[in-house]
């Protein structure tokens, strides 16, 4: 199967050739281009996510040989959560070679973090048909690179570290609430405000209900934790 030159390109950023280049073209296929005739990412990226945590799960053991469970446990969702894939996605530009739906690409698809994520996934599921576990095993770990020994620090978001803060008080775990949507459909504004049991609250806007979650527990965060200091 013939590959456009925009595909083509993408396997030099990857750094990996396929044998059977239809895997790639199944991998690159967004939903909205989806026929009876043409499948689209949806069971590569299935197949990918379990793919991507059994190489993540490896990889934090080698990485430290001590640590428990419940250290790892959060460290691992760190590395193989929907954001992370999709910040791969961006450094390889992932984007420039998926096919989607003509207005699907003019609502800025090919920058969504929930299609990138799941296309980088549906990548990965590709290279492992396409050859086998240790291949993509070292395709795998070389483009997460850093983010493997980094992971620790960023285990412990905002959102974790706010539920911890009041576990530590007695209180139960905060609730999010999302207050208002606002804009179009292909950029959405997320209002979220978080509020623990004591009364504290705060509120944050984003362009995903997760990352308004994360900013206004980390405002809250920040604003408790001067208090207390």
């Amino acid at each position: 199967m013939k590959l456009s030159q925009a595909q083509g390109e993408f396997l030099d950023r990857l750094g990996y050739t396929f044998s059977d280049s239809g895997l790639l073209i199944e991998a690159l296929t967004h939903g909205s281009l989806s026929t009876p005739a043409r499948r689209d990412n949806q069971r590569l990226e299935f197949l990918g996510d379990r793919v991507l945590g059994l190489v993540m799960a490896e990889a934090l053991l080698d990485h430290d040989g001590e640590a428990s469970e419940g250290v790892l446990a959060p460290r691992f969702n760190a590395l193989v959560r929907k954001e992370t894939c999709a910040d791969v996605a961006i450094e390889i530009d992932l984007g420039s070679a998926l096919m989607m739906g003509r207005s699907e690409s003019a609502s800025g698809g090919r920058r969504k973090q929930a299609i990138l994520g799941d296309a980088m996934e549906a990548v990965i599921a590709a290279v492992y048909l396409d050859a086998d576990f240790a291949t993509v095993r070292r395709l795998i770990r070389r483009l997460w690179g850093k983010r493997i020994a980094s992971a620790e620090a960023k285990a412990r978001d905002a959102k974790t570290a706010l539920q911890e803060w009041a576990q530590a008080r007695g209180q139960k775990p905060p609730v999010y609430v999302e207050q208002s949507r606002s804009g179009p459909d292909h950029a959405p504004v997320f209002t979220i405000e978080v509020n623990l049991a004591s009364g504290e609250t705060e509120a944050a806007q984003a362009a995903s209900k997760r990352a308004a979650q994360q900013k206004a527990a980390e405002a809250l965060l920040a604003r408790l934790e001067g208090r207390d200091g």
